[in-house]
């Protein structure tokens, strides 16, 4: 996720070097590509990874339970389209943190009026040091669901996250330069609609919730180049769907298993008219991210 970080301030920062990977040397440059399209997808990518979707059913736990436990998203490597930066002169490697893992808590409410059954969660990565930089993040649902038959499930959440990531991020340009410290501020809010079905198993069998969340999700980033004192503009921050498709599990009656895939297929507001790709997939070009995040949990 960081390394991500580091490309993005080299795209709007010029250096006295141009390294291509070698996987990546014959890799023409397209008509299309834009500094400013390549320089707001990384801002928007970093968020999206952090974002809170579910990871659980509409109705997560019984009334007056919850759970305590870990999440982990998982960041998918990006190509050399994306790894090209200052015009196409040099790449970088971005791929060195594949997750972004954070503690979760749970809890499910009494109903209200019988039917309507209240939920909220809170996550949190403690601002410790992770690959080379300090992060914190902190993240926060409230949602609530309610049977419509004795199985299926139907729900509405909101969620939120800051995360703020404070380092040596943009890194020296030339061997012997001193490392100022960065600064990259991101938040995310969304709302989802969030439908499941509830499987029971027989006996002692597990329960299992197969669910199906869609929404809206909202992006804002901010970055501060420490040695030069720059701010890049985000001009296109992500505005758009999101998605989320997986399976919760209860096992013993106290083990949760949840996993899921999680799709931002693309999505931007305050649009640049200056822009060189208004049409040709400008929409999810200034951001998307598919992945895969999975959740481990002790049932209280």
């Amino acid at each position: 996720m960081l390394n991500v970080l580091s490309l993005w301030a080299r795209v709007v920062v010029a250096s006295a070097h141009a390294e291509v990977d070698e996987a990546c040397d014959q890799l023409a440059k397209p008509a299309s590509y834009d500094e400013q399209v390549q320089q707001d997808f990384l801002a928007n990518y970093v968020a999206l990874a952090t974002s809170l979707s579910p990871i659980h059913g509409p109705i997560p736990h019984k009334a007056g339970r919850g759970a305590i436990g870990v999440d982990v998203a998982m960041i998918p490597p990006l190509g050399c389209g994306q790894r090209y930066v200052l015009e196409w002169t040099k790449t970088e490697d971005t791929n060195k943190s594949p997750v972004v893992p954070r503690p979760r808590i749970t809890f499910a409410f009494q109903p209200v009026g019988q039917l309507v059954y209240p939920y909220a969660g809170v996550a949190i990565l403690p601002g410790g040091e992770f690959f080379g930089t300090r992060n914190f993040l902190v993240s926060g649902e409230f949602g609530a669901g309610l049977y419509l038959g004795p199985r299926f499930q139907l729900g509405a959440r909101v969620h939120g996250t800051l995360q703020r990531t404070l380092g040596d991020i943009a890194t020296a340009y030339d061997e012997g330069e001193p490392a100022y410290a960065d600064l990259y501020l991101a938040s995310s809010v969304g709302a989802d609609l969030h439908l499941g079905w509830e499987l029971t198993g027989e006996g002692k069998g597990p329960t299992v919730t197969p669910y199906l969340a869609l929404g809206v999700t909202d992006v804002t980033t901010f970055f501060w180049i420490g040695d030069d004192s720059v701010v890049p503009n985000n001009l296109h921050p992500y505005l758009g769907p999101s998605a989320s498709v997986g399976l919760d599990a209860l096992f013993f009656d106290r083990v949760r298993v949840a996993g899921e895939f999680y799709a931002a297929p693309g999505g931007h507001s305050l649009p640049d008219p200056n822009a060189a790709t208004v049409t040709n997939g400008a929409f999810s070009r200034y951001g998307n991210l598919y992945t895969a995040r999975v959740r481990l949990a002790y049932e209280l």
